[in-house]
């Protein structure tokens, strides 16, 4: 076996980064949104050994719905991108080109055993350019074929090398050959089939037998005229430890998938579930398909299923015809490999098996697969295909009045191949440009119609991708997929009656349930998501909240692990008011996932709704051990410890606030909540801090706006809470307790009685009925003098709040004063304050509850001392002329009355130095609906 050189490494590497450089502009499209973009598996907080657990998909390898492709190792490689970069593609479609390069070059080492290195550098350019590879090394989840084919290529080499001198064993390298044989499955099923091929090389080119050499032998031993020859001995060994490594493997991966295949449906591969012969005549004509794919890639498509290929029901097809001339060139070079014994019979053989066994797990031929043609399984068969091409290409050139028209057609052979691969590469760079690309080769495949409806879904264009999934239901009429996407579609548009209508059509295609039949297995599990969007439609009519809960016990009773139908329903039993019911429901969807963080987060919601907080605390707690960085249960957690009142519980509250404002930095939400952490610390300075970040980046932020002018005014900053107030009041004019606090610091600051009139008379307007607005404005009036306009407004006040003791108290001061002939001012309203709000509920910011806005202090409102002293000096002279001298009696009756106002002083003060407490009233219950509503729809 010849050694590479530089010189050709540097050309392959060169010629693969010039036809593939292009895709490192390519973003994630197809498949890669399943195993990258929605694969939590990538994710550092996902235990490693999730990884082998799963599917390539992230789905649980135990759960029907998976698709039981094993590749662990393959999506490792993906974690490892993530780690560096996250979800930036080009370093995945980098990685990708890397590894397609060095699966080009090892190739090259694998030719040089069957061919010349002349031969053998055209076998190797031709594979690097080759555009049928653009799918597995521009589409990221590719990757599966380029690992496995790395260790494919490493364990046959590896292979080669355990026949010693004498045809003795060399067992160092089969024990390697196994083990990267094991290491290929991990990264694809097909990397067993290399298994076959070192058989095939051990046979027929390690020990140069051929097929009439093996029968003749055979029949004299078993004519017993002759003994089994050692070295012949020797290779059964060296096949039957090959056999058996391949066999646990095998066994390994069947317990793996738990001895189930995956549900696939008729419209993945229809071929798969005709009846006889349909099934056969259809499957061996996707032979000559496949072949003439590698001969003429000049259209290629990302999606073969459904009706790309109609199937032939009949022997009279002509495509029949390209099956049985496929079958006689096959046949042919068959025959010549394994009958002569020459090198070319032997490069053949091996060009035929690289071919053949690798292709196998994908025939259809043993079992179903989940689509009918895919170019990415053609990466290891185009490895044999271009060994017979190169060998082809040489014996053609060996003739000297060929040669120059065999260079000539060579190079241009693979000046069109990278030119095409070249511009192949830009289909995929979003998926409305590699669907679309896909309609131009076939549009008989509703797939494609559905797959350009979600790019434009995904970019907000409903219209037009009404259109194309429209199209998908006329190309498929009993798609139910398609049908499902109209009703999504429509829903998106307010169309909430074609929505019905299009999920109904989609419900009466669903297979009729067959008693005593698995129904899960007749279907694919994702169609079962018609009952949840048509639950999640109807349930938006208070009066059809019954009808949708049957249609999630429906779905459930089809198949009772569907784990969404659980959630969806305990979020509506939520909304019927069954907290019970609906815990029952979260916890049913529990026992399918327990490591499912935002199921423990709804679970902590629904105790919420129970009124119970320590088991919420707990099941949020649990979300985060989960995922550390579950936003929505740091955020409602910390809200939950600061609403228990536990001085305790702050620092942890504050600590996951923190967090929740590193992960979502822009929502307001976060800052606000720590500053009423630091008002509850007393931390004034702090507190300020966080609210003007708030309001910076909402300046509309109610909550916020409303608790930073509190905050000042509990500070001594009054007259820095007016501008606040001021933007406050711009934006919600009928905010009732910003124009109370705003009319006290008018009055009290200001000594503006005009302008907190206009603020009290302005809740008036809005609410008639408000007593603290109404208070205040008769205060307005004492303080005018107007005692009998005051009077009357006590007394309108008193009517509208009849058990308000304080009410009572000011009204018959004011009528002493009235009766009374020596006008003496007294504190008539204690502390000089006007009255304060009864807390209203702030309403929810950003579909988060927040906490109250805080109780402006209860005020009443005196004249300003300098007046008072004026005019008790006045009120003194007319006590002199009017009233006789006082007894002592009369003295201490007064101090009585002194002492007595002085506590009500000391009562209302109190109530300055509070704020109303803060509540958690469904805890961000809204953001739950939107978090599973992600998941909810079909895509």
């Amino acid at each position: 076996m010849a050694e590479i050189n530089l010189k050709e490494v540097t050309l392959i590497v060169g010629l693969v980064a010039a036809c593939y450089w292009n895709s490192l502009f390519c973003g994630f499209v197809f498949d890669d949104v399943s195993a990258i973009l929605d694969n939590k598996d990538l994710h550092p907080t996902t235990p490693l050994k999730t990884l082998f657990q799963n599917d390539f998909w992230g789905t649980p390898m135990s759960e029907e719905r998976s698709h039981k492709s094993y590749r662990p190792l393959t999506v490792l490689t993906f974690r490892l991108n993530y780690l560096f970069s996250e979800l930036k593609p080009m370093s995945y479609h980098l990685l990708n080109m890397m590894f397609h390069a060095v699966v080009s070059v090892i190739f090259l080492k694998v030719c040089k055993l069957f061919l010349d290195n002349r031969s053998s550098m055209i076998a190797s350019l031709l594979f690097a350019v080759h555009p049928i590879h653009t799918e597995a090394v521009t589409g990221v989840v590719g990757r599966a074929e380029l690992l496995s084919s790395i260790f494919f290529l490493a364990a046959f080499l590896s292979y080669t090398k355990s026949k010693g001198p004498d045809n003795s064993i060399v067992w160092t390298p089969i024990a390697l050959t196994v083990f990267l044989v094991a290491v290929a499955t991990l990264c694809k099923e097909q990397g067993i089939t290399v298994v076959g091929i070192c058989c095939v090389y051990e046979v027929f080119i390690a020990q140069g037998y051929t097929l009439p050499l093996l029968c003749t032998t055979a029949g004299q031993f078993l004519r017993g005229k002759g003994s089994i020859p050692f070295s012949m001995l020797q290779t059964l060994i060296k096949l039957i430890v090959l056999m058996f490594s391949t066999l646990l493997l095998v066994v390994i991966r069947v317990q793996v998938i738990q001895s189930q295949l995956p549900v696939f449906t008729r419209f993945d591969n229809p071929a798969a579930v005709s009846p006889t012969p349909t099934r056969q005549l259809t499957f061996n004509y996707l032979l000559p398909v496949n072949a003439w794919l590698l001969l003429n890639p000049s259209e290629l498509c990302c999606d073969w299923t459904m009706g790309t290929i109609p199937l032939i029901e009949s022997f009279l097809d002509v495509r029949n015809l390209a099956t049985f001339i496929f079958f006689c060139f096959l046949g042919a070079l068959g025959v010549f490999s394994l009958r002569y014994s020459g090198d070319s019979s032997k490069t053949v053989l091996m060009a035929l098996c690289l071919m053949a066994l690798p292709f196998i797990p994908a025939s259809n031929l043993f079992f179903p697969v989940g689509f009918v043609v895919a170019e990415r399984v053609l990466y290891v068969p185009s490895m044999g295909f271009c060994i017979l091409v190169a060998h082809g290409w040489q014996k053609i050139s060996n003739k000297s009045i060929l040669k120059k028209l065999s260079w000539v057609c060579l190079s241009m052979v693979i000046f069109t191949h990278a030119l095409k691969t070249l511009h192949r590469n830009w289909d995929w760079e979003s998926e409305y440009t590699l669907f679309m690309s896909a309609l131009k080769v076939n549009k008989n495949n509703a797939k494609l119609w559905n797959n350009v409806g979600h790019a434009l879904e995904n970019e907000k264009n409903f219209e037009r991708a009404l259109k194309y999934f429209l199209q998908a239901t006329h190309v498929q009429p009993d798609d139910i997929g398609a049908h499902m996407n109209v009703g999504r579609t429509y829903k998106n548009l307010n169309r909430t009656k074609e929505a019905e209508e299009s999920y109904m059509m989609a419900k009466s295609l669903m297979p009729q349930v067959i008693p005593g039949k698995k129904y899960a297995a007749r279907i694919a599990p994702n169609h079962l998501n018609v009952y949840i969007n048509l639950a999640n439609l109807i349930r938006a009519n208070e009066s059809r909240l019954e009808e949708a809960d049957q249609l999630y016990r429906q779905a459930i009773s089809m198949r009772p692990d569907f784990k969404q139908a659980y959630i969806s329903r305990g979020e509506l039993l939520l909304k019927m008011n069954k907290p019970s019911k609906a815990k029952e429901a979260y916890l049913k969807a529990l026992e399918l996932d327990r490591n499912n963080a935002d199921l423990w987060y709804n679970l902590a919601i629904v105790h919420i709704e129970l009124k119970e907080p320590n088991e919420a605390l707990k099941n949020f707690n649990h979300a985060l051990e989960l995922n550390p960085k579950h936003k929505l249960s740091l955020f409602n957690s910390a809200i939950l410890m600061q609403e228990s009142g536990e001085v305790k519980l702050r620092p942890e509250a504050r600590k996951r606030l923190l967090s929740y404002i590193n992960e979502e930095p822009q929502d307001a939400n976060g800052y606000f909540n720590l500053g009423m952490l630091a008002m509850d610390d007393r931390k004034d300075t702090e507190a300020e801090m966080w609210m003007k970040k708030a309001i910076k980046l909402q300046a509309d932020f109610r909550s916020a706006l409303f608790n930073l002018a509190l905050l000042y005014s509990q500070t001594a900053k009054e007259l820095m809470a007016l501008p606040v107030l001021e933007e406050l009041l711009r934006y919600y004019p009928d905010h009732i307790k910003g124009l109370i606090l705003k009319g006290d610091i008018l009055m009290n600051q200001k000594k503006d009685i005009l302008g907190a009139k206009k603020c009290f008379e302005k809740i008036l307007e809005m609410d008639p009925s408000n007593v603290q607005g109404k208070h205040n404005l008769c205060v307005v009036y004492f303080e005018e003098k107007d005692l009998l306009k005051a009077e009357r407004c006590l007394v309108e006040t008193l009517a509208l709040a009849p058990h308000e003791e304080y009410i009572q108290r000011h009204l018959n001061i004011v009528r002493d004063k009235i009766s009374s002939s020596s006008f003496v001012e007294q504190p008539i309203f204690p502390a000089g304050k006007t009255s304060g709000v009864e807390g209203d509920k702030i309403p929810t910011e950003n579909m988060k509850e927040i906490k109250n806005e805080p109780r402006a202090t209860e005020m009443i409102k005196t004249s300003d001392n300098k007046s008072q002293s004026k005019s008790n000096k006045q009120l003194g002279k007319n006590t002199e002329k009017e009233t006789p001298h006082k007894t002592t009696k009369d003295i201490k009756e007064i101090e009585k009355k002194r002492v007595a106002a002085l506590k009500r002083l000391e009562e209302i003060e109190r109530i300055l130095n509070g704020r109303e407490p803060l509540c958690v009233r469904r805890c961000g219950w809204n953001s739950v609906s939107l978090l599973w509503k992600k998941w909810f729809i079909n895509l």
